[in-house]
């Protein structure tokens, strides 16, 4: 600058004449004249650069915008006063969500020519001059925001605040800016000024009523402020209304109480905003200045009508209304984050994002005209729930007690029945048909259906002897050892601490449910490197490595637990040949338009093959006709010829389940105490036999609604790959020698059938034909099978029970005790089957037991570690019915089922108090060789 400066000095110092000054002179203002144009077209440039990149950018933000048709805008911003819709399958109306906000669409006739100049001067003074969009009003809201400086006016017409409300989110990105004065333009082109005017009008919120409701629309506001129609409005309540959208909550003269509202004690900032509004209106030439100073004179705190209660709205499918309001809101908010650009995983990890997208899908259903499509038949759905509420009563005592109100900390009654869960599952489609979620939703909104329990033995067949038979470990009448055993510190037991002392054959060990051959299974099937959880995870059952490694697993003993929904679900695999076909129970949503914005796709994971399945289905038949749901021969009203199912019972009757299986069906019962409030209350002993009975009548009235959802009639039709081996009865083996007392014995007196999917039954052999077999069980065996009298197959009772052995089979089930045993001399045989093969019984002749149908096993100590037989314990619970003096405090670590509940992700409630009871409780019937 100094040189410039000395530059120009010098220059002017050498003129030496007028005519050279002026050259000078003309020089200097030309080249002025040039840097002011040059540089004046380099902002042109530059602003041209800027205006196109906005422009691209802002095209860019839209042009993933579907573009709306008229018709569809029109159905979106007439979309007022509204709520989501539920549907059953067949299309009736289930209910509709209730309104968060209480209003009536009314048309601009009927509505006070002062409320809309009120509305028109204070909140969008242009509007009948614009296109929907004021530019400088929104370039003066980009600067204030970039910049900060000036207020912040927001720049939105009413055009632009009707998009909003009716068409988009209400998230400020720049995105959904640019979006709205797209959609504003548009819907300036195709609507009148009037119709748009109406829309605001119908749609804007106005604060609280006198009954401390959210209200919509001008119609309401008149209504709940002043008791009377839009149309009656004078100009100081007009003006009062026009305030309320920039700030509902300050201005509004109520605030709630919970029941209903309440006034206000200070209303100064809503007649200060009321009288800003008569201001502009005056301004605008919209009244005299008469009217002006009248109306700010009005007493309008007299005007407001007196604050009353709200009256409650009574939902009647309780449990299914907030099941599908759940499921549609979660839906909503994938939809939403996708389309921000947005991963729904991620959005999951931030909770305060997770809520905000959460807030918006649920403002959307609750105030607009969406359709919610189920999976739910009206008619199964209403049978299931009558037999629930009429057996109720029957399930067990209601307890009461006081407890401390979590909200309030006063000190309640409260009352703890049995709750039951269920569901009916289209095994095909993976349609959920109808589901009991309670036995009182106005006492209890938790869903039991999503409650994580824990299964019991019904979880035996999917994470044990499935996976057995599906990599050839065993055939169906594979033997396993029933004998006191001991895994480090863990040492289950049957059925009330009892051992059957004995031999028993897979296909047994399920009917009867017998719990130490299980976990010898387990702990075999694990040796042999077989990860159930490969099989479970595929079924839709998620449980950690820990619980995979403790033998408890196999009889329910986990730590977090399953839901009846998921047990039931992983269950009907066996009925699809081995696939899994993934549940639901939302088919569709529609938004306002018409659009379907979410439809069910199906998902089929092919877990076991069609040989494993059937073989496990043939097991499971036996029992329903023999084992320990055999009362179902005589509860049910069709026939069981084609049915398959399991039970299952948790420690200390903590949890029962039955779930069973037809080719089109799989209906799943379980009953148990929430114990929400801290409370230890367990089920009675018989409850095996009263989940049955609750299981038979809602079967019953199912089948009489509708037949060909159970398909009964279909065979399990046995697929070319299972192989029927003849063998030995008492061992599993193929008939053959053995070598006893220095003679050399043919063993093949009694023999049977067993499946195979792979592999081949073993040799006959002394001390190598059963799982978990000892050289002193085997001793004990052969003896008793040459004719020694040693006790073998002698039920034991290893605890301190006062009750027989008879009695603790009886207590649970349907109390038959004969049967044969499978160390019997008879020449019969017996073999349970579901398609063409014969049905053989025979009469024991020899060493006869007294085998109940309880359920109810315990275990000793800790959980054990399959493999090492390493123990853990973890999560303190109630006292198990063990065998050792240490009671099992862990969920799994009893060997036996052990109990959990914990809530579900999107649908459900947090778990009842449940988690971590110890281990199984298994019903027992009598027991049948085959």
């Amino acid at each position: 600058m100094k040189n410039l400066w000395n530059s120009i000095v010098n220059s002017f110092k050498s003129i030496k004449s007028w005519s050279d000054f002026a050259n000078r002179a003309n020089l200097t203002i030309e080249v002025i004249r040039r840097i002011i144009v040059y540089t004046f077209a380099g902002l042109m440039i530059l602003l041209s650069l800027a205006i196109g990149l906005g422009t691209g950018y802002v095209s860019a933000l839209t042009n993933q915008v579907s573009v709306p048709t008229k018709n569809e805008m029109k159905t979106e911003l007439q979309d007022v006063n509204n709520s989501a819709t539920l549907y059953f399958a067949d299309g009736s109306k289930i209910e509709n969500l209730q309104k968060e906000v209480q209003g009536k669409k009314i048309p601009l006739s009927q509505m006070s020519p002062y409320l809309k100049k009120a509305i028109v001067s204070t909140e969008d003074s242009d509007f009948y001059r614009h296109k929907g969009v004021v530019p400088k009003s929104i370039f003066r809201a980009i600067i204030s925001d970039l910049t900060g400086i000036g207020a912040q006016t927001g720049g939105s017409t009413l055009t632009q605040q009707t998009v909003k409300m009716q068409m988009l989110s209400s998230e400020t990105t720049w995105k959904r800016k640019a979006v709205e004065i797209f959609l504003a333009m548009r819907v300036d082109k195709y609507f009148s000024k009037k119709e748009i005017l109406q829309d605001y009008l119908n749609a804007a919120t106005f604060g609280l009523n006198n009954k401390g409701q959210n209200i919509q629309g001008v119609q309401a506001a008149a209504k709940g402020l002043f008791g009377k129609d839009a149309s009656q409005l004078n100009i100081a309540e007009s003006a009062f209304i026009a305030g309320l959208p920039q700030s509902p909550s300050i201005y509004t003269p109520y605030s709630t109480t919970g029941t209903g509202g309440k006034m206000k004690s200070n209303l100064n900032l809503g007649m200060k905003r009321k009288n800003i509004v008569l201001y502009r209106m005056y301004r605008d030439n919209q009244i005299t200045e008469a009217q002006y100073n009248q109306a700010k004179k009005f007493n309008l705190k007299k005007d407001f009508i007196k604050p009353a209660k709200a009256s409650s709205q009574e939902i009647k499918y309780g449990y299914l209304y907030n099941l599908l309001t759940d499921e549609a809101k979660t839906e909503l908010i994938k939809k939403l984050v996708k389309s921000d650009g947005l991963k729904y995983k991620e959005v999951k990890k931030d909770k305060t994002l997770y809520d905000r997208y959460s807030e918006q899908a649920n403002t959307e259903l609750h105030n607009k005209n969406y359709k919610i499509h189920s999976t739910i038949n009206k008619k199964l759905y209403i049978a299931m729930n009558k037999q629930a509420q009429d057996f109720k009563g029957n399930l067990g005592t209601t307890h009461t007690d006081t407890a401390q109100d979590p909200n309030t900390g006063k000190t309640i009654k409260v009352s703890e029945p049995v709750q039951n869960g269920s569901v009916l599952l289209d095994n095909k489609t993976g349609q959920v048909l109808g589901f009991v979620g309670g036995v009182n939703f106005k006492k209890s909104q938790l869903n039991h259906i999503f409650t994580n329990r824990s299964p019991g033995s019904s979880i035996k067949p999917l994470i044990t002897f499935a996976p057995a038979i599906e990599n050839g470990l065993i055939g169906s009448q594979s033997m396993l050892a029933d004998f006191k055993t001991s895994f480090k510190k863990y040492s289950p037991t049957d059925y009330g601490q009892t051992i059957q002392n004995r031999f028993v054959s897979a296909r047994e060990t399920l009917e009867e449910s017998y719990n130490i051959p299980s976990v010898n299974l387990y702990n075999y099937i694990r040796q042999q490197g077989v990860s159930s959880k490969k099989y479970m995870s595929k079924m839709g059952i998620n449980l950690s490595n820990k619980e995979y490694n403790q033998l408890g697993i196999t009889l329910g003993g986990t730590s977090e637990g399953v839901t009846v929904l998921q047990q039931a679900s992983a269950f009907s695999t066996f009925a699809n040949k081995g696939v899994h076909v993934d549940p639901y129970v939302l088919s569709s949503v529609v938004d306002p338009s018409g659009k379907t914005v979410y439809k069910h796709k199906g998902s089929k994971t092919r877990v076991f093959s069609k040989q494993t399945s059937y073989i496990i289905k043939n097991m499971l038949h036996g029992v329903v006709t023999k084992g320990t749901a055999s009362a179902l021969s005589y509860e049910t009203n069709f026939s069981n010829k084609n049915l398959f199912g399991k039970t299952g019972t948790s420690n200390d009757y903590r949890d029962n389940w039955f779930i069973g299986s037809t080719d089109g069906m799989t209906l799943a019962s379980w009953i148990g105490y929430d114990n929400l409030y801290g409370n230890n209350y367990n089920l009675a002993s018989n409850s095996t036999d009263i989940n049955q009975e609750l299981w038979a009548k809602m079967a019953n009235a199912l089948y009489q609604e509708d037949k060909s959802v159970f398909n009964i009639n279909k065979k399990f039709k046995k697929p070319s790959g299972v192989k029927s081996y003849t063998v030995d009865k008492e061992t599993g083996t193929s008939p053959g020698t053995i070598g006893y007392n220095g003679i050399t014995t043919k063993v093949n007196q009694h023999t049977t059938k067993s499946l195979y999917y792979k592999g081949s039954p073993k040799e006959m052999s002394y001390d190598n034909f059963a799982i978990g077999g000892k050289s002193k069980n085997y001793k004990l065996f052969w003896d008793n099978y040459f004719g020694r009298d040693n006790g073998y197959a002698t039920v034991k009772t290893l605890g301190s029970s006062k009750k027989s052995t008879s009695e603790l089979a009886s207590e649970n089930g349907s109390g038959r005790t004969s049967g044969f045993s499978n160390s019997t001399n008879s020449n019969a045989s017996s073999e349970v089957v579901t398609d063409s093969i014969s049905t053989y019984s025979s009469s024991n002749n020899n060493s006869t037991t007294s085998n109940g149908n309880t359920e109810t096993g315990t275990g000793s100590g800790t959980s054990g570690s399959s493999g090492s037989g390493s123990s853990s314990s973890s999560n303190s619970t109630s006292g198990s019915n063990s065998s050792s003096s240490s009671n099992a405090s862990s969920n799994s670590s009893t060997g036996n089922e052990s109990s959990t509940n914990q809530g579900l992700e999107n649908n459900s409630s947090s778990n009842s108090s449940q988690a971590g009871s110890g281990s199984s409780v298994e019903e027992t019937p009598s027991p049948t060789a085959e």
